[in-house]
Formats: C-alpha cells, sequence, structure tokens
C-alpha cells in the first residue's frame, strides 16, 4: 500500500488558512503524511508543533523562486539563497526532500548549454550541503498545458541532469499529472528513469483534479508506478473539484490496492 501525502496548499483548506490547521485536518481525516509548497509563507514555530502533535510526516517542501530565477540579467545567487533556505527549513520540519525547479532557461543559449548552468548550479548546492540529511528532487513540469517555456518540460531532461550530477541524494520527482499532460507514457518514462525517480506526485488528466475526475486509469498507473520497483510516499497534489475527504476516497482505495 502506498503513503498518501495530501498537499496542503490545495486540500484541507476547509481548515482555514494556517498550514498548523491543515495539517491537524489531514490527520484527523487518516493522513500520516503532507506536503506543502514554500516554507517562507508558513509560520514554522506553529507549523512544527503541529506536525509533532499528530505524528504527521512533512514528505516535501519546495526550494523557491520557481521558474523565474532564469530570466534574462538575473543572478543566480537568490535561488542558492532559496535553495540554502529551504535546507535549513527542512531541518527544522523533519523534512527530507526539497523540490527544485529548472526555470526557463536562457534565452539565446541551446537547451544543452541550458541544461549545465542547471546542472552547475545544482551540483555545487549538494555539494555544499554534504552534511544535510535531505534529498533533493528536481521536478519536470509540463509546458503544454500549465508551464510553457519550462526547461525542464520532459521527464528525460530532469534525468539527464540528475545523472549528470551523479549524487545518490539528487534524484527526480515524476508528476503523473506533468508526465501526461505532456504526452509522455508513464511506463516509458518510468522505465528510462529507473533508480533516479525519489518522490511521486499526482493528479487527473485533463483538469489537475481529484484522481477518478478525468482520463487517468489510475489502478494501470499505479501497477505501472509499482513495477517501476518505486515505494515511497506520493503526493497528491491536486485541486480538489470537491470537499476533501471526498476527494481522497478514490485514490485511496486504489493505493490500498497498488
Amino acid at each position: 500500500m502506498y503513503q498518501l501525502s495530501a498537499n496542503i496548499e490545495l486540500l484541507f483548506t476547509e481548515a482555514g488558512p494556517d498550514a498548523g490547521d491543515r495539517v491537524r485536518a489531514a490527520a484527523a481525516a487518516g493522513f500520516d503524511a503532507v506536503e506543502m509548497w514554500f516554507s517562507t509563507d508558513k509560520d514554522l514555530d506553529s507549523l512544527g508543533k503541529a506536525l509533532a502533535d499528530t505524528g504527521v510526516q512533512l514528505t516535501s517542501l519546495l526550494a523557491g523562486p520557481r521558474m523565474g530565477f532564469t530570466f534574462p540579467g538575473t543572478d543566480l545567487a537568490p535561488a542558492q539563497e532559496g535553495l540554502d533556505l529551504a535546507v535549513e527549513h527542512a531541518a527544522q520540519l523533519g523534512c527530507p526532500r526539497i523540490v527544485l525547479a529548472s526555470g526557463v532557461g536562457f534565452p539565446g543559449m541551446n537547451r544543452q548549454r541550458n541544461h549545465q548552468v542547471v546542472i552547475d548550479m545544482y551540483g555545487e548546492a549538494v555539494e555544499r550541503h554534504r552534511g544535510a540529511d535531505v534529498d533533493f528532487v528536481l521536478e519536470p513540469v509540463n509546458s503544454r498545458v500549465d508551464h510553457p517555456g519550462a526547461l525542464t518540460d520532459r521527464t528525460e531532461d530532469a534525468v539527464h541532469v540528475a545523472r549528470a550530477i551523479g549524487s545518490d541524494r539528487f534524484g527526480i520527482l515524476y508528476d503523473l499529472y506533468h508526465s501526461i499532460a505532456q504526452g509522455e507514457d508513464p511506463a516509458t518514462e518510468l522505465a528510462n528513469a529507473a533508480g533516479f525517480v525519489k518522490y511521486v506526485q499526482l493528479a487527473d488528466v485533463p483538469g489537475r483534479h481529484e484522481p477518478g475526475s478525468g482520463d487517468v486509469d489510475w489502478p494501470a498507473q499505479l501497477a505501472t508506478l509499482r513495477a517501476s520497483g518505486y515505494d515511497g510516499p506520493i503526493g497528491l497534489e491536486y485541486f480538489p473539484a470537491v470537499e476533501t475527504v471526498q476527494s481522497v476516497e478514490y485514490i485511496r482505495s486504489v493505493a490500498a490496492d497498488a
């Protein structure tokens, strides 16, 4: 059975705007794991207390900035500073992984040179944080629907970066929603990414709502995921079209059999 991690930016919003209250709501609904986006807009003391009180694990948080840090003329220093702060906050919250983005790429550079910038930047960050008890995961995001211009919009791009960095603490986040929305075949991508997938997220396609709302065959896709060898947590990063607790019923039943 896969551990499901509720994204508290999108799920359990019924509990109000406070992240700690959403953690408590997730725990009351039977979740033992949650994920979130940025840590810089949270009351970390309140959030940490909610995690400690409930025993809920925070499975991932994001390093910022996300997409704009490679616009023309932009200094890479803020991206490194954002990553450093994310490492600090992950340690404070007991979070084992930090999600990274590639940005949009430098105009005038071909794809290979752009990827080398990302490889150099994140490779140096891994070395700088050698003593940190955290994994770094690069997230490829679709450019067809949600992130036009994204540099790593294909799974193979993120795998290329991870392979070049060559650290067991650096891998990829494989998001089934982004992969399918980009037109990829999950079985093919997971086979090619073997050994590099350190985290997984999902949402249905089309619409990015809860599993069961779109066209994805979730029993088949989770079977494919299991066959690939991935047995870690799965982040539920979708926009619920119904009340949160109702929205998780279907994927919970599928995950229980996967």
